[in-house]
């Protein structure tokens, strides 16, 4: 009876392996790790404070005047660093480019294997910004806007997904994944408000209608 049990016992430990070795590579890998936005009831509260207008022209904007991708320490651009910071298990080479890992793409789900398969999110859009009050600003405070790892600015994403949303603002674009509506408005609202852009009344109010459920 002995030997029987203990034939149980390792064909149990080797299930058991075999499915955490299974979990490690069907499991989406970590969620991006951008700063935690504000709370839904703060971010009410600050979209509530938001300078509201209609939305500004893009007379004068450029991708240049938001100088971006700027050198974080050594080889490492901004593009690099939340790579590194979103990605599980990214190697990087001696030039800071991500030449192995995983991402998961909290926008739809998905989960890529190649750096070339994700973009580097600007929640808050830089046509958007320009046309909510960046055009006022000095190219240091674009830049600072552009590479900013201290706010839920920055986020990788399926490159497609990102391309399709473009400059929209939330009246117009959502993630595809409804389950991160809610960290989508908050986040669109917490940087909004460090910078003190504006909102016109159609972004308001699908802000507005989205943080109320959550």
């Amino acid at each position: 009876m002995s030997g029987i049990y203990a034939r149980r016992l390792s064909v149990v430990a080797a299930t058991a392996a075999l499915a955490a070795a299974s979990a490690l590579f069907t499991a989406p890998s970590a969620q991006a790790a951008m700063p935690t936005p504000v709370s839904a009831a703060t971010a009410r509260t600050y979209l509530g404070q938001l300078p509201v207008g209609a939305e500004g022209s893009s007379t004068g904007y450029s991708r240049d005047k938001f100088p971006h991708w700027t050198t974080q320490s050594g080889a490492c651009n901004t593009r690099e660093v939340v790579l590194k910071r979103d990605g599980t298990n990214v190697q990087q080479d001696s030039s800071c480019a991500a030449v192995s890992g995983r991402w998961y793409s909290p926008y739809d789900g998905a989960t890529w294997s190649a750096a070339s398969d994700v973009d580097i999110d600007h929640m808050i859009p830089l046509a958007e910004a320009w046309r909510s009050g960046a055009s006022n600003w000095t190219n240091a405070q674009r830049q600072s806007f552009a590479n900013d790892l201290t706010r839920p600015q920055l986020i990788a994403v399926t490159d497609n997904v990102n391309q399709a949303k473009g400059d929209k603002d939330p009246a117009e674009w959502m993630p595809p994944s409804s389950s991160y509506t809610c960290t989508y408005v908050r986040a669109w609202v917490h940087v909004k408000k460090h910078y003190n852009l504006s909102v016109d009344s159609a972004e308001k109010s699908a802000l507005q209608s989205a943080l109320n459920g959550c």
